[in-house]
């Protein structure tokens, strides 16, 4: 019993006529007879009473043709299935991200893939960067946002965001509110405490937030080091330090805390979005990149703007 022999027995059944059923299926009327003969005689059943004038279902017909029903829906929601998943029209994305991604477009990225690839189920895991690119490695996620300068060997991937670091005060801190437009005077915290992301969780944002300081004549005294940018700025509010954050962070209008711009410096803060060389899945990662490209585009945009805004 086939599919072929399957669609046969239920075009016949509905019609309950072979020269409509025939007509119907695009055939001549002997090759539908003896394909139905051999259904009959593999399944060792009589699935049709025949007379001159028209055919009918025996009791055995009646439930062959229920479950040959379900049987070919089942083949073609199958076929659907799996040229949907083949044109990352649908499967499961699993996306790393750091807190810092929330503010720099992730919400963007996934309503626009909730609109143009609804099918897709999209799960969100946050870890910092050091943890995403082991996940990558290991076939734990299928694409990252991870906060380093170049990409990782067994990793592909394209810079996503790039932007300035700028100054997170305490509220209540003697330069909270710094009128200078040229930025505030990075060593004019050279004596304040520094929180900081920590050294092991992402050794790049580390150094280069003390390139930063170096270039401003300083080595900061470093009181505590953090696993996630948001601790960062709750234990600034709390008073414990100052930091340097990336632009974005501004973004999560925490109280307690003020944000000043910083002096041009040519170290910017990168954020990457990377994917496992020969991904398993590159119909979903296929769907996914060219959302997050036009988030990125959009957000460059945004900072042209802002930029061409604050010169007047």
């Amino acid at each position: 019993m086939d599919l072929r022999q399957l669609r046969y027995f239920t075009v016949l059944a509905e019609e309950r006529h072979f020269g409509r059923a025939a007509r119907r299926l695009s055939l001549s009327q002997p090759p539908l007879s003896m394909a139905i003969r051999q259904l009959e005689e593999e399944l060792g059943a009589t699935l049709f009473t025949r007379t001159s004038r028209q055919v009918a279902l025996t009791p055995a017909g009646l439930a062959l043709q229920r479950e040959a029903q379900a049987i070919l829906q089942r083949t073609a929601d199958a076929r659907v299935l799996v040229a949907d998943i083949a044109g990352g029209r649908r499967g499961r994305l699993r996306v790393g991200f750091s807190g810092s991604t929330v503010y720099r477009g992730l919400p963007r990225i996934l309503d626009g893939l909730r609109t143009t690839a609804p099918e897709i189920e999209i799960a969100l895991q946050e870890m910092n960067s050091a943890e995403q690119v082991e996940a990558l490695r290991r076939d734990e996620i299928d694409a990252g946002f991870v906060h380093l300068r170049q990409c990782p060997d067994g990793l592909d991937g394209f810079l996503f965001h790039t932007e300035p670091f700028v100054a997170c005060l305490p509220a209540g801190h003697r330069l909270a509110a710094s009128p200078d437009p040229d930025g505030l005077p990075l060593a004019e915290l050279q004596d304040d405490d520094f929180v900081l992301f920590s050294r092991a969780v992402s050794p790049d944002y580390y150094e280069s937030i003390i390139a930063i300081c170096r270039t401003a004549g300083f080595l900061p005294r470093v009181r505590h080091e953090v696993r996630h940018w948001l601790t960062v700025v709750a234990l600034v509010a709390h008073g414990a330090g100052v930091a340097l954050v990336p632009r974005a962070l501004a973004g999560s209008k925490l109280a307690g805390v003020a944000f000043r711009p910083l002096p041009e410096s040519p170290i910017q803060s990168e954020s990457w979005c990377m994917w496992r060389a020969g991904a398993t899945v590159p119909g979903v990662i296929e769907t996914f990149l060219p959302q997050v490209r036009a988030v990125m585009e959009a957000q460059d945009e945004d900072d042209r703007l802002g930029s061409r805004a604050e010169r007047g």
